[in-house]
């Protein structure tokens, strides 16, 4: 089973790669808690899936900012990251992302520029505008200091805070953070996230792996009103990445027996009654019925799951169809070893070559 978003009415610019040449997959984190298990067993998987990561190539490896969930461990973002980093080599490490919002740009420059310091040239700092979780979490986390409204001109400040020292800046400096110039992604998965980052003249990453609606349409918006000049510039032209779930198995029906378990988590979702990750239920589609089988499937449209030769059919048309410059690839399983071997089938029918290939 391989499933995407339906076809663009835009088409994709011309690629920039070489022919036979495949764009780069990286990995996106929430550090899943699996039933039956604990939350310092999942850090410790994602450390596993971490150092396999930068061994196998991949080229980033990002966490993704949530807040009192049952189901992901990643709420201390920038201190997983720091561990990350501490313990592999060659991929970047980063947020996908962190919830500007839920925090003082000031705060975050510091964060990430200390983690920059210790880290020159492998840390990245993505930036969304949801608050990650719930309203009340979300206001026990900023106490109201800050919104979505503000986000445009938190993102500014956050990126005056880690430019080098010039005239005009204020008293307040980020130290460390000043002068490191952490690399900055805006995430979103709407056109006005895609617009955003397209005038501020910023890589954009979307989010098509669990809010696909408008996939085609932000694309073709940041692509349109890209601007090189803008004022955080920092890429020559529109560079994007986009989020894929992605189950692989040796056997086409043990990879969508595993994918259950991401069912189940949207549709655990979708009825409030989020928890930790589900074993899989084999016979899970006989169980639904419409309106539960609509709340599973919509949200999942951008999947790929099956044999390493059908996922990476399945992902070489969805790149050519996108035009996307990388993929962000997500993937859950109640077993952390079959999610670490589903990674690790990727990179193979991939033609990841190891650590070189995350330069």
């Amino acid at each position: 089973m391989t499933s995407s978003s339906p076809p663009s009415s835009t088409s994709p610019p011309a690629s920039r790669r070489a022919p036979g040449e495949r764009v780069p997959l990286s990995v996106l984190d929430l550090v899943p808690v699996s039933s039956g298990h604990d939350v310092a067993e999942a850090l410790e998987d994602t450390m596993r899936l971490a150092r396999m990561a930068d061994e196998l190539g991949y080229r980033r490896f990002w966490l993704a900012e949530h807040h009192n969930s049952d189901t992901f461990a990643s709420s201390a973002t920038a201190l997983l990251i720091e561990r990350v980093a501490s313990a592999t080599n060659n991929v970047r490490v980063g947020s996908g992302g962190i919830m500007l919002p839920n925090h003082a740009p000031l705060a975050v420059a510091e964060q990430f520029g200390t983690l920059a310091t210790l880290h020159p040239g492998r840390i990245d700092l993505g930036l969304g505008r949801a608050p990650g979780t719930d309203p009340r979490t979300a206001h026990a986390l900023r106490r109201g200091a800050s919104s979505i409204d503000s986000f445009p001109q938190d993102v500014r400040q956050l990126a005056a805070y880690l430019a080098p020292a010039g005239p005009g800046q204020g008293p307040v400096r980020a130290i460390p953070g000043q002068g490191t110039q952490v690399p900055l992604w805006l995430l979103g998965s709407s056109t006005a996230s895609a617009e955003l980052a397209g005038r501020l003249g910023l890589p954009f990453a979307f989010a098509s792996h669990f809010a696909p609606f408008q996939l085609n349409e932000a694309l073709a918006v940041y692509r349109r009103t890209f601007d090189p000049s803008g004022p955080l510039a920092s890429v020559t032209e529109p560079t994007v990445m986009v989020g894929v779930n992605v189950v692989v198995a040796d056997d086409q029906q043990r990879a969508e027996e595993l994918f259950t378990t991401v069912q189940q988590m949207f549709l655990r979702l979708a009825t409030g009654a989020p928890a930790p990750l589900d074993p899989p239920m084999p016979d899970l589609r006989a169980r639904l019925d419409a309106e539960q089988a609509a709340a599973v499937d919509a949200p999942l449209q951008v999947s790929f799951v099956g044999t390493p030769d059908v996922v990476r059919q399945g992902l070489d048309e969805f790149v050519d169809r996108t035009g996307a410059d990388e993929l962000l690839v997500v993937t859950y399983a109640h077993d952390p070893a079959q999610r670490r071997r589903s990674f690790e089938l990727l990179a193979d029918a991939w033609g990841l070559t190891g650590a070189n290939s995350a330069a």
